[in-house]
C-alpha cells in the first residue's frame, strides 16, 4: 500500500543526511516539478539540460514536503532536506519505500535486448491473461493495467512513475507485471530496488553508442538488470545464447550460482524452436521444445526474429509457473505490437509492411524476413534520427542496399539536425553496395514513390517508426504515421 510516512523515515531508509521538519509527511515522490504537490519530496536531478534544483523555490511554494537533493540545504530553508550522494539512485529507492515496494507483490518481468523487447513485453502480457492471471505492462507504445490503456511517454519510465504505476496494477487485482528496461534507464537507475521474478535478455547489437560509446559499456549497462548491482538478482534470468553476448552473460550467471534459462534457434538450450515456417499470410510456424515437453506453435506474428520473442516469452511464462498448454495458446492468439513487421491490409497484389527497425541488426532482420516471403523485389524506405546515435547510419545504408532492390531514404524524425546531412551519411553506406537509391528527404514523398513503384509480388518496408504517430523536425512534433500515409498511396494508387 501506499504509505504516508515522515520525512525523518525516508531520509533513514535513503541513509540521508536530513535538515529541517522531522515531522513532514510524505505520501509521494517525483523528479518533475510539475507533479509536485503537497506531501510531495520533489527529487532535484541535476540532468544534462535541466537543473531540478531551479524549481525548488515553486515546489515548496505548492506545498511539496521537502527536497531530495546532491547539495547541502539552503540556509532558512523550512521543510525536509535529504541530503544524498545520488540523487537519482534516490528517487528509486525513495519511491520504492513511499509506494510501499510494488515490485514485491507481483511476479514482475524485466525485459532488455536492442531488439524485440516491446513484442516480447506484449506475449508476455498476452500469456498472463491466456492463464487468467490480470497482467500490466510497460512498453514503448502503452503502459496498460488490464484493459485499461495510456500513451507511453518513454520507453522505461522514471523510477517514481514505475513504483506508482506497479502500485496501481496491484490494487487493479494485477498478478503479473512485465516491462521494458532499457540501458539508459538501467544505467540512470530507473530499474533500482525493483524485484524482478524474471529478467530476459533478447540480444545486443549496435544502438545508443552516442550515450555508452562502446559495446562493452553497452553490455554492461545491461548486465546490471541480471547481476545484483541494481537491487535484489532476479529468481530467474531468460537468456538467448545465439547472441555472443547472451552466451557471455549466461556463462557469467551461471558461475555465480544463479538460475538461468537459456533459449535458441541454432544450439542446444532450455528451450529450441526447430521446423521453422513463415508465411506473410499465415504466420509463423514451429516445434517448440521445453523442459515441460514438446508443442507445435501457430502464431499470427511473421518472421524469425519472432521466433527468438516468443522462445523469450515462453520461457519467463515457465520460470512463471504459467501452464504450457494455455501458454501455447497465448501465442496461437497474441498478434504482438503495433509497427512490428505490421501488414498494411489493401487488395493488391503486393505487400506493404511498416516496421519499427531503426539500428542496422533491426533493419537486416526485417529485410531478411522479407526476403524469405518474397518471391518479388523488396522496396525499402527508411531514415536515421537526428540528435542520436551517428554510428550506425553508414552501416543501415549498407545493411538496405545488400538486402533491397531498391532504397528510398529520407527523413525519420531528425529534430534539430539538416535532414540532407542524414541522408548524406546514410548514402555513404548505400554507395558500398550495387544497389540503386533515390534520396527523398519529404518521408510522405517516400512513401508515395515507393508504392507507386511497386509490382506483383513486391514487398514494400516502411522502416523506423513502427507505432510512432509523430514526425519531430527541429523543436516540432508534428502528426505523421507511416500507416496512414501508406493507405493514403494505396487509394492515390487505385484512383491512378
Amino acid at each position: 500500500m501506499i504509505q504516508t510516512l515522515t520525512a525523518k523515515q525516508v531520509a533513514d531508509q535513503l541513509d540521508a543526511v536530513f535538515f529541517g521538519n522531522e515531522t513532514m509527511e510524505v505520501s509521494s515522490v517525483t523528479h518533475d516539478s510539475r507533479q509536485a504537490r503537497e506531501g510531495a519530496l520533489f527529487v532535484a536531478v541535476r540532468g544534462l539540460t535541466m537543473d531540478g534544483h531551479r524549481f525548488v523555490e515553486d515546489v515548496m511554494r505548492r506545498g511539496a514536503s521537502g527536497i531530495i537533493s546532491e547539495l547541502d540545504a539552503p540556509e532558512d530553508f523550512s521543510g525536509a532536506w535529504l541530503k544524498v550522494s545520488d540523487a537519482r539512485s534516490a528517487l528509486a529507492k525513495a519511491a520504492s519505500v513511499i509506494y510501499g515496494n510494488p515490485s514485491h507483490d507481483l511476479k514482475l518481468v524485466g525485459i532488455t535486448g536492442t531488439n524485440g523487447k516491446t513484442t516480447t513485453t506484449y506475449l508476455c502480457f498476452a500469456l498472463a491473461e491466456s492463464n487468467a492471471e490480470k497482467a500490466a505492462m510497460l512498453t514503448t507504445v502503452e503502459y496498460r493495467i488490464g484493459d485499461k490503456s495510456e500513451a507511453a511517454v518513454r520507453t522505461t519510465p522514471e523510477a517514481s512513475d514505475t513504483n506508482k504505476f506497479l502500485r496501481e496494477a496491484v490494487i487493479e487485482g494485477c498478478k503479473t507485471a512485465v516491462m521494458e528496461t532499457s540501458s539508459q534507464a538501467i544505467d540512470l537507475h530507473r530499474c533500482d530496488w525493483l524485484k524482478f521474478r524474471v529478467a530476459i535478455f533478447a540480444n545486443l547489437t549496435r544502438d545508443h553508442l552516442d550515450y555508452h560509446l562502446t559495446m562493452e559499456n553497452y553490455f554492461d549497462a545491461k548486465k546490471k538488470l541480471f547481476d545484483g548491482r541494481i537491487g535484489e538478482k532476479p529468481a530467474s534470468s531468460v537468456i538467448n545464447i545465439d547472441d555472443e553476448w547472451g552466451a557471455k552473460l549466461a556463462n557469467d550467471l551461471k558461475a555465480n550460482g544463479q538460475r538461468v534459462l537459456t533459449f535458441s534457434q541454432n544450439s542446444t538450450a532450455d528451450l529450441t524452436a526447430e521446423n521453422i515456417e513463415v508465411s506473410l499470410i499465415k504466420g509463423t510456424s514451429f516445434l517448440l521444445k521445453t523442459p515441460n515437453g514438446e508443442r507445435n506453435i501457430t502464431s499470427p506474428l511473421v518472421g524469425k526474429p519472432h521466433v527468438y520473442n516468443m522462445l523469450a516469452a515462453t520461457s519467463a511464462g515457465l520460470e512463471l509457473g504459467f501452464d504450457l498448454d494455455k501458454i501455447v495458446e497465448g501465442l496461437r492468439t497474441c498478434v504482438g505490437a503495433p509497427g512490428r513487421f505490421e501488414r498494411v491490409e489493401h487488395d493488391g497484389d503486393f505487400a506493404v509492411v511498416v516496421d519499427y527497425a531503426h539500428s542496422d541488426d533491426a533493419l537486416l532482420n526485417t529485410l531478411k524476413t522479407a526476403k524469405d516471403l518474397t518471391t518479388g523485389r523488396i522496396i525499402t524506405v527508411f531514415g536515421c534520427g537526428g540528435d542520436r546515435d551517428k554510428t550506425k547510419r553508414a552501416p543501415m545504408g549498407e545493411v538496405a542496399g545488400k538486402y533491397s532492390d531498391l532504397v528510398i531514404v529520407t527523413s525519420d524524425n531528425p529534430r534539430t539536425e539538416n535532414p540532407l546531412k542524414i541522408i548524406e551519411e546514410i548514402e555513404v553506406g548505400i554507395q558500398k553496395t550495387n544497389c540503386p537509391y533515390l534520396s527523398i528527404s519529404d518521408r510522405r514523398e517516400a512513401i508515395h514513390q515507393a508504392i507507386s513503384k511497386a509490382k506483383p509480388n513486391d514487398v514494400v518496408l516502411i522502416c523506423g517508426k513502427g507505432h510512432e504517430t509523430y514526425q519531430i523536425i527541429g523543436n516540432d512534433k508534428f502528426h505523421f504515421d507511416d500507416r496512414e500515409i501508406a493507405r493514403e498511396a494505396l487509394d492515390k494508387l487505385k484512383e491512378d
